[in-house]
């Protein structure tokens, strides 16, 4: 019966990282919460940096062709200067900017920094916080194509990537919004985001390859551990097709609606 109630609560933490990883509302912080309201320790980094693989798995279907496009190109460019590669060159060479922020304060100061903000009471005043940016920027329409970002957009909205290191910001939240806010289409702007998700996510998984393969728990849970990679791959894949969905729509204020809600129960109950 332990098994069963152990597995049932890393079936939840599946879904929940799944279905947040890909939304403006901070995979992070909800994990954390449920962590918390299941009675569940926090045993390293091991669930995080698997969940996050999932996360990724699908992520990389999802965008196999925008990235298999991107690569085929950028070595057409590098190779023959052809300016019709030019575009997708310079959107891999703008991936590289971005994702620089992130990848040096992440290993500088990823461990200390969720060591200082790992509580309720921060996840509840991220989410706040996202809220509002997420009401700011609900109307933009921007007009900036692929081929027309500039290095000034790249290292903005990879600084806002930086940001969501802190739990309860929101990675795809804050880059979306630094995104549209320096005039992105909403298409290109979801485009870079996750595109921007992928390196920084690689370069995690393999400075945590020793963390997880040294993990004392891996013995003993790898079981649910296995339950909730599963459960993260498929829920990740579904939610970020509706979120596409939703981007094309503009209904982001919904989201800027549920962060205020839930930032604001947490601050009373938790």
């Amino acid at each position: 019966m332990e098994d069963l109630l152990l597995w049932l609560k890393y079936f939840i933490l599946g879904l929940i990282q799944g279905f947040t990883e890909p939304i403006p509302i901070s995979s992070s912080g909800h994990v954390i919460v449920a962590q918390q309201l299941m009675g569940m320790e926090q045993r390293g980094l091991s669930f995080e940096m698997l969940s996050n693989t999932a996360s990724l798995i699908a992520i990389l279907f999802i965008y196999r062709a925008v990235i298999l496009r991107l690569i085929k190109n950028g070595i057409d460019y590098i190779r023959t200067k052809n300016p019709e590669s030019k575009s997708d060159f310079m959107f891999i060479v703008y991936i590289v900017i971005g994702s620089i922020p992130a990848g040096i304060i992440g290993v500088l100061f990823k461990d200390q920094i969720e060591e200082v903000f790992a509580s309720a009471k921060t996840v509840a005043i991220a989410l706040l916080v996202t809220g509002v940016a997420l009401w700011l920027i609900r109307n933009l329409r921007g007009v900036k194509r692929d081929g027309d970002l500039k290095t000034k957009d790249a290292i903005i909205v990879g600084l806002a990537q930086a940001v969501a290191l802190i739990p309860g910001i929101s990675r795809s939240g804050s880059t979306v919004i630094a995104s549209m806010a320096v005039g992105m289409k909403p298409e290109t702007a979801l485009r870079f985001s996750f595109m921007l998700y992928i390196p920084v996510s690689l370069g995690g998984l393999l400075i945590g390859a020793s963390d997880i393969a040294t993990d004392p728990a891996i013995s003993t849970l790898w079981i649910p551990y296995v339950i909730a990679f599963i459960t993260t791959l498929i829920v990740t894949y579904f939610a970020m097709r509706w979120f596409m969905g939703i981007m094309e729509k503009g209904n982001l204020k919904y989201f800027s609606y549920y962060c205020f809600i839930v930032g604001i129960l947490l601050l009373i109950f938790l």
